[in-house]
């Protein structure tokens, strides 16, 4: 009786929590309400599980990642970010509340951990599809057989003919224009009945509420590893022979050489090749040293892995090739990096620009960690790689990319008088104010009055007061927008 009573007020906490997340996500663009949501979240994760977690170190590190990243909601207004970070966030939290009610002994980065992850989402689903069932059988039970068979019948009408009705609908309107227009007119009319939109949304808050409950019912028993022993005992360590590996290496490292030493005059010089301009050699350059450096990598990891040499001259010269590779991947991710910096003095900064710069910084600290590992063997190159990638993600998300491109491309307008104005307005609010800030030096700066002017007439358009989209930065942006004489 106790445990049925428990499992109701634990189901009401979900279904609160649903709401919530209606309320935080459905409700126009998310701001304030990201950070708000999981502070609710996570207290109600340690209610449901205590605070006796494993994992702690790894744990936290996750838990510190998560609510910045929410945090970015707040404080920032990055698109790219904003739409990323939908699919990231519930993912990593997903993961560290598995994460934390795993065996300590199980190791994270490891494939049973993997296992484990994709497993509790099976369960969570399944739990939750059961429940509904459960809901349903208790429901008809109280209907008359035949009522509660004419219901199923209805439901299951609904669920197959609702796909075809779409389909036909959409084949309907393509053959006649006047039926479309017509149709078209429908989501308008949905709209405006204000009972349909609540009814919608309290099923929206159903379907969470569901979730949520399935994934703490599924959290909260504990994890116990099967233990298997004769799978592992007859399994055979896969090995590649060292003597095609270096043979491999030796031809790779050859050409690595000659191409630095050949091209070194303009690799780090003022001199180019034939009549190419700096932006067509950039341009013409940076992908494929790139490309190239990721296949290096590849290939490094996969000779860490599956190469061991037999004897210790053998295993000494294999090391060398290793390094080899990597300093040659090194010199190449310079040359790739001095290349796009080439680029964007011609042509100005873009996220994909600065992007791809933060990346071959994240690439070079990827392998001066690889030279270190080939040469201390006792070291995991996993845990260093998620850690970092995590750190990487993270502080992308912490340093305002956006700002740092507005503040590059005006900075380069104050030396070349170039700028493209479309691109800046093509950003989030931090390309608003990057407009505002080209209006206050050049007023008279073609189009830009007139780009402004929209911009204003949008925001006035724009209902800035709920909560859920409170952000820091818009809120800057357009009360500055708004005192802006134009």
């Amino acid at each position: 009786m106790k445990q049925s009573k428990d499992g109701l007020l634990f189901l009401g906490i979900c279904l609160a929590l649903g709401i919530l997340a209606e309320i935080s996500f459905f409700h126009g663009a998310i701001g304030i309400a990201y950070p708000v949501f999981i502070a609710v979240f996570y207290t109600v994760v340690f209610y449901r599980i205590g605070l006796s977690f494993t994992h702690r170190r790894i744990g936290i590190l996750l838990m510190v990642v998560i609510w910045i990243l929410s945090a970015s909601y707040l404080f920032f207004d990055n698109i790219f970010f904003y739409l990323l970070n939908s699919l990231m966030i519930p993912v990593l939290v997903f993961a560290h509340i598995v994460l934390i009610t795993a065996p300590n002994h199980m190791k994270w980065s490891s494939i049973q951990f993997l296992n484990l992850f994709i497993q509790k989402i099976a369960r969570a689903f399944s739990y939750s599809t059961r429940l509904v069932k459960v809901l349903f059988r208790r429901l008809f039970k109280q209907m008359k057989d035949e009522t509660a068979l004419l219901v199923k019948r209805i439901i299951i009408g609904l669920l197959i003919g609702l796909p075809l009705l779409l389909f036909i609908t959409v084949l309907l309107m393509s053959a006649d224009a006047v039926f479309g227009d017509m149709m078209m007119e429908v989501p308008e009319f949905i709209l405006d009945l204000n009972f349909l939109e609540g009814f919608f949304r309290s099923l929206v808050a159903l379907f969470l509420m569901l979730v949520f409950f399935g994934v703490f019912q599924v959290l909260h028993k504990r994890y116990i590893p099967p233990v298997v022993h004769s799978f592992k005992e007859k399994k055979k360590a896969v090995r590649w022979d060292h003597v095609i590996a270096a043979t491999i290496l030796i031809l790779l490292n050859s050409i690595y050489l000659l191409f630095v030493v050949i091209q070194f005059k303009y690799f780090f010089g003022d001199a180019l090749q034939g009549d190419y301009t700096y932006a067509e050699h950039a341009r013409r350059g940076f992908f494929e040293l790139v490309f190239v450096t990721m296949m290096n990598w590849s290939l490094l990891i996969i000779c860490l892995k599956f190469v061991k040499a037999t004897k210790r001259s053998a295993d000494y010269f294999m090391k060398v090739m290793y390094s080899l590779l990597i300093m040659a991947s090194g010199v190449m991710l310079i040359s790739a990096y001095q290349r796009l910096s080439m680029y964007e003095a011609a042509y100005g900064f873009t996220m994909d620009r600065i992007l791809a710069h933060t990346f071959m910084l994240f690439l070079i600290v990827i392998f001066a960690y690889t030279f270190i590992r080939v040469w201390l063997e006792g070291i995991s190159l996993l845990h260093f790689y998620v850690i970092a990638g995590l750190l990487f993600y993270t502080a992308l998300n912490a340093i305002n990319l956006e700002k740092m491109i507005v503040d590059n491309n005006l900075e380069r307008f104050e030396e070349s008088n170039k700028i493209d104005i479309y691109y800046l307005n093509s950003l989030s609010y931090s390309g608003i104010e990057g407009l505002i800030t080209l209006y206050e030096k050049d007023p008279n700066y073609p189009d830009l009055r007139m780009i402004l002017q929209d911009r204003k007439q949008m925001i006035e358009n724009i209902n800035l007061d709920t909560w859920q989209s409170f952000n820091f930065k818009k809120h800057k942006v357009v009360k500055r927008l708004q005192e802006l004489e134009l």
